[in-house]
C-alpha cells in the first residue's frame, strides 16, 4: 500500500496513518528530493488510525503544529500528500465542520472525532498533513465518505494526533479504555421498536438515554453489572443523551478509574461503578 506522512522532528519520526502501514514492521520512505530509506514502523493505533514511522536521518525538514482545537468553519484547509500516486500533490479547500463523530462518518470502529473539510483528499493522500492559511499542521488527512461523495474528507485533528504519537513513541502503544457494551441512542422509535419485537424480551421504560443493546462476556462492563436492555442516563453526575457522550467520557476515563453511572433498569433507578479495562486488540 502507499500513503503519506510528515516528519514531527528533524530525526526522522514521522506520522502517518496507521492503516498506510497496517501488517508492515518496515516501509520505504520516499522524499521530495527522490530519496528512498528504509523506516521502522515503532507504533501504530488502530483504534485513532495513527501511526509511527522512524528514519534513520537527520536535518530533515519538519511541519510546524497548529491548534486544532481552535479551529472554526470557514477557515482554510490545504491538503498535501501523494492521491492515486501523484507525488506532492496540493489541494485547497475549508474546513467544513468539526467534531465530526466517528459513527457520522461510517467508521464506527474508531474514536475521533474528526475534522471535514471539502479540499480533496483521495486514496493515497491518508497520512497526509491538513493544514491551515499559515501553514501549520491541523490535522492528519485519513478517510473519504464512499458512494461517489464529492467533497468530503476526514482529518484526524492535530492536538489528539500529536498526542497519539507521543505515547506511540514512548511506549509502542496505546491503552485506550473501554466497557464492552453495544449501544444506541434511545429514541421514541427505537424504544417503541425494542419493546414491539419478541425476540429482545425487553420492556424499556425510559425516555431518553442510551440503551445497552449488548454486553461482551468477561468484558468491564459484565464485571461491573451491566445488562442488556440497561438505559444509561447519567455518568459522574453528568447525563448523557447520545452514546458519543458515552464513548467520550469513557475515551477520557483512565484504564482502571472508576465510571459513576445512573441506569434506568426496567423502570428502576440503578447506580453502579464500573471501571473501564484496556481495549483488547492493539496490534502494536
Amino acid at each position: 500500500g502507499t500513503g503519506s506522512g510528515f516528519n514531527l522532528d528533524a530525526n526522522g519520526t514521522i506520522v502517518t496513518n496507521a492503516h498506510v502501514v497496517e501488517g508492515a514492521d518496515e516501509v520505504t520512505v520516499t522524499f521530495k528530493d527522490g530519496r528512498e530509506i528504509r523506516g521502522e514502523v515503532i507504533g501504530e493505533d488502530s483504534l485513532t488510525d495513527v501511526a509511527v514511522i522512524k528514519v534513520d536521518e537527520s536535518n530533515l525538514p519538519t511541519v510546524t503544529l497548529g491548534d486544532s482545537d481552535a479551529l472554526r468553519p470557514g477557515e482554510w484547509a490545504i491538503a498535501i500528500g501523494n492521491p492515486l500516486g501523484l507525488d506532492n500533490t496540493v489541494t485547497a479547500g475549508i474546513v467544513s465542520a468539526t467534531g465530526r463523530t466517528s459513527a457520522q462518518i461510517r467508521v464506527p470502529d474508531k474514536r475521533v472525532d474528526f475534522i471535514q473539510t471539502d479540499a480533496a483528499i483521495n486514496p493515497g493522500n491518508s497520512g497526509g498533513p491538513l493544514l491551515n492559511e499559515k501553514g501549520e499542521v491541523i490535522g492528519v488527512n485519513t478517510a473519504i465518505i464512499g458512494g461517489g461523495a464529492q467533497g468530503l474528507g476526514f482529518a484526524i485533528p492535530i492536538n489528539e494526533a500529536r498526542a497519539i504519537a507521543d505515547e506511540l513513541i514512548t511506549k509502542g502503544r496505546v491503552d485506550h479504555a473501554y466497557l464492552g457494551i453495544q449501544m444506541r441512542t434511545l429514541t421514541s422509535a427505537l424504544k417503541a421498536e425494542i419493546n414491539a419485537d419478541p425476540r429482545a424480551n425487553l420492556r424499556l421504560q425510559a425516555e431518553s438515554g442510551v440503551v445497552i443493546l449488548g454486553v461482551a462476556q468477561n468484558s468491564p462492563a459484565a464485571r461491573g453489572g451491566l445488562r442488556l436492555g440497561d438505559v444509561i442516563v447519567s455518568m459522574n453526575g453528568q447525563t448523557v443523551a447520545e452514546a458519543n457522550e458515552v464513548q467520550q467520557i469513557v475515551a477520557d476515563t483512565a484504564v482502571g478509574g472508576a465510571i459513576a453511572m445512573t441506569l434506568n433498569r426496567n423502570g428502576q433507578t440503578v447506580e453502579l461503578s464500573v471501571r473501564p479495562g484496556a481495549f483488547p486488540t492493539q496490534s502494536r
